[in-house]
């Protein structure tokens, strides 16, 4: 089974959003072990970058807005392509200061999900979401309209 690692810097404090990140771990769990791992802040985007760089696991994918823009098609085959590679990857979802320059000069890629600003803890709940629905459209599930 694949593995996929999702790299935040800090904690969720909202209920509301660890339920949703919950569900999306379970629904996820029939195509792929998926762990969350939790940074803390550092004392400066050095240091947490130090700090992301020693969790992340194999190809690292940047969340940051000067990234590349996908459709969840094109997510979804990009998902596929690491899978049938047999890649291990990590999602990195840094804190409200950004990321360093040292994950994304390492970042396989660097994705942008959007021009505007989300909260972090949200954006947890978006990458799960859309990472459940790239399996949902490689699998050819109803999820994806």
């Amino acid at each position: 089974m694949i593995k996929i690692d999702v790299v935040c810097v800090g904690k969720i404090k909202e209920e509301f959003y660890r339920a949703a990140v919950d569900e999306y771990l379970k629904r996820l769990s029939r195509f792929a072990k998926v762990e969350v791992r939790e940074i803390a802040e550092g004392k400066n985007l050095s240091e947490e970058g130090e700090n992301i760089l020693r969790a992340a696991k194999g190809k690292i994918i940047a969340l940051c807005i000067e990234g590349k823009k996908l459709s969840s098609v094109q997510l979804a085959d990009y998902v596929k392509t690491l899978c049938d590679n047999g890649d291990r990857f990590t999602f990195i979802i840094g804190s409200s200061c950004g990321l360093a320059d040292s994950v994304k000069n390492a970042a396989h890629l660097k994705l942008s999900f959007s021009d505007m600003t989300f909260p972090h803890q949200l954006m947890r709940v978006v990458l799960l979401e859309q990472l459940y629905r790239s399996f949902m459209i490689n699998g050819g599930g109803e999820y994806h309209k």
